[in-house]
């Protein structure tokens, strides 16, 4: 496994997004397509992801599998980044390594929060997420 480090152009606080507490801000400004975070991921079991729908954490998860079949949880703060329409950043996949890799869209401020659409590859889409309606 490659050596993971923590990154040093975020922090988390108080979010400016609707209904979230908390959210990842830039430490220092961000140019367009810098990798802000790399994250590690943990896969979640079948069995535990069948209670998911019934619980606060299924806002935290992220779609993993070629086909999105499975859910992971991301660590570093990769579960912490929040959801606009109007992101800042998106997140790629890897399935080889299993990690998310969170990267700039275009130039960020410091001390801006970043967010990622969290409808995966259209970072322009406007369809509701998968817990609005859970």
């Amino acid at each position: 496994m490659k050596k993971l480090y923590p990154s040093d152009k975020i922090y988390v606080g108080k979010s400016h997004v609707a209904k979230n507490e908390r959210g990842v801000f830039a430490k220092r400004a961000i140019k367009k397509n810098e990798l802000i975070e790399t994250c590690p991921v943990i896969e979640v079991s079948k069995q535990d992801a069948k209670n998911l729908r019934e619980s606060i954490l299924i806002t935290y998860f992220y779609y993993f599998g070629k086909k999105k079949e499975r859910f992971v949880t991301a660590l570093g703060f990769g579960s912490l980044y929040n959801h606009t329409y109007s992101p800042n950043a998106v997140y790629s996949v890897n399935h080889k390594t299993q990690v998310l890799q969170f990267k700039a869209i275009r130039d960020i401020k410091k001390d801006e929060e970043i967010t990622v659409n969290y409808i995966f590859a259209y970072p322009n889409a406007k369809s509701p997420l998968w817990f609005e309606n859970a």
